[in-house]
């Protein structure tokens, strides 16, 4: 079609203007969209709204139209557009109405969920609770089909927080992941992700990969135990199991980064958020001895820890310097986000344990990444498969650009 010159005229109709839903189905071929526009472009109609889904080679076309003005039009563009639908083996469905779409409800919002595997039950669930919070859903789609289910829910007529509340508890019931996000602008900003490091990033926990070296894993594990039940805090439990390090040769730091295994989907994720410019950190209560080498090798752009004393080249059982806890976590995503430019409100943070809460709660997007129940319960979203990458879905990031960025190597 040749294009034409558009009227200075809004193209949105009155309310009190006459237009036509055109629904084309059945089987997708090319040129059914160039087809039918050009049958609906004798009639010198208006395309008031256009859309489009393809599924397993069959197509659904929707074109809302202003009704043709002359007499008796109405009635042959019925008649020719069946007929062009008919010529290409399509079904047509003509339905006459006023004006445009209805206005979507205030308070829109983007849910993910994730299954694996996704079933018709649990999501007829999400759907009902929906539905129950006074929201509508205006549009599905499929975002990944392995390693898990991905679907993503534009819902509009509810608000935000009382959502992410309802489907976390429906989530919890059901075994889903769910993942609540306001919709706007800032979801397709620049942001900062902040992750933990050990057991989110890694699938190790760095003090028990020393202790192994210094003989002393009983030892640490029964301080870590200890740690849990809250007969020590944070900053007690790690002195306490550094200082069982004492004297081990400082060769052990290259020892322990050659056992680091990453989570699975780590590379992707993090490959995946630089290609698209987002700046990607680690906090961490365990070692710089570590993330300073995941920082060189992953490319990341902030990194901090605790850090080893190495007097003589062993190990002292000491740690220099500030210690980074639960409220330390939370003050370095603060500082990293003004390092980085990034308003806090466009951040996400992922960890996995209690000392993770303060940063993911600070966070505009808080993932608990196969977490504790108690992390589970405070954190904005739960992902609970054993893939760091799925947190890509959350951001409204397909596997098919994934996929297709890979690709095309820089």
């Amino acid at each position: 079609m040749s294009a034409s010159r558009i009227s200075p005229v809004t193209t949105v109709p009155d309310d009190d203007v006459p237009t036509l839903l055109v629904k084309i189905f059945g089987k997708d071929r090319p040129g059914i969209t160039a087809g039918l526009c050009d049958t609906l472009a004798a009639y010198g109609v208006r395309i008031v709204d256009i859309e489009q889904v393809v599924t397993r080679g069959r197509i659904v076309l929707c074109v809302l139209v202003t009704a043709p003005k002359a007499d008796g039009a109405e009635g042959d563009l019925r008649a020719t557009v069946h007929s062009w639908a008919e010529s290409m083996r399509l079904q047509a469905e003509i339905i006459s109405g006023r004006g445009d779409n209805r206005p979507r409800g205030t308070g829109r919002s983007h849910v993910t969920v994730l299954g694996n595997p996704l079933t018709a039950e649990s999501t007829a669930a999400i759907a009902s609770r929906i539905t129950g919070t006074g929201g509508n859903i205006d549009r599905i789609f499929r975002l990944a089909k392995y390693p898990v289910t991905a679907v993503e829910f534009e819902v509009s007529g509810a608000e935000t927080e009382p959502l992410r509340t309802a489907l976390a508890t429906e989530a919890a019931d059901i075994g889903v992941d769910v993942a609540v996000v306001a919709s706007g602008l800032q979801r397709r900003a620049q942001r900062l992700v902040v992750m933990d490091v050990d057991s989110t990033l890694i699938q190790d926990e760095v003090i028990e990969l020393f202790a192994a070296h210094a003989g002393c894993q009983a030892e640490v594990a029964e301080v870590t135990a200890r740690a849990m039940r809250g007969e020590l805090d944070f900053e007690q439990s790690l002195h306490a199991r550094v200082a069982l390090l004492a004297g081990i040769d400082e060769s052990v730091v290259e020892k322990v980064r050659a056992e680091v295994r990453l989570t699975p989907g780590a590379r992707t994720l993090i490959r995946t958020l630089k290609r698209l410019g987002y700046q990607v950190g680690v906090v961490s209560g365990g070692f710089t001895q570590v993330t300073d080498d995941l920082k060189e090798r992953l490319g990341l752009d902030f990194a901090s820890a605790n850090t080893l004393e190495v007097v003589d080249g062993k190990l002292t059982g000491r740690v220099i310097g500030e210690v980074v806890d639960r409220a330390g976590k939370a003050r370095l995503l603060r500082r990293f986000a003004a390092e980085a430019g990034v308003p806090l409100v466009q951040t996400v943070a992922i960890g996995d344990g209690a000392n993770d809460l303060d940063m993911l709660n600070a966070a505009g997007l808080g993932v608990a990444f196969n977490a504790k129940p108690v992390v589970r319960e405070a954190a904005h979203t739960a992902v609970n498969v054993p893939f760091l990458d799925t947190v890509l879905y959350l951001l409204g990031v397909t596997r098919e650009e994934v996929e297709a960025a890979d690709a095309h190597v820089d």
